[in-house]
């Protein structure tokens, strides 16, 4: 992946526990702000999840570097929203020593 094509801006949403009205909660989530990236397809796959056919497919997302603990930095219970486009953050790392930028890889999935 190249630096330069850091085009794409994706919303980084976090996960909150939103009270359902019945003593319990609920899993939403919430826009953290936004980050410029580039996406690349890896890999992709058919599964049947719940008795649905589901296409899931992963992908690696450059994005610039944010320090540990930074609200910019996403996590793997994160995901990033472009769109209708929904990416699962299943892990994080530096892509470079001096962590200029960040690699997630995400995965998204999409019911037939």
């Amino acid at each position: 992946m190249n630096v330069r094509n850091l085009r794409t801006r994706f919303d980084l949403e976090s996960p909150q526990a939103v009270a359902d009205g019945a003593g319990g909660t609920l899993l939403s989530y919430a826009v953290q702000g936004q980050l410029w990236g580039a996406l690349e397809p890896v890999s992709g796959r058919a599964a049947d999840v719940g008795g649905l056919g589901v296409s899931q497919n992963r992908y690696r997302i450059l994005l610039r570097g944010a320090p540990m603990g930074a609200p910019s930095r996403p996590t793997p219970r994160d995901r990033l929203r472009l769109g209708v486009r929904c990416f699962e953050i299943t892990a994080v790392r530096e892509a470079d020593p001096a962590a200029h930028y960040l690699v997630c890889d995400a995965v998204e999935e999409v019911t037939a």
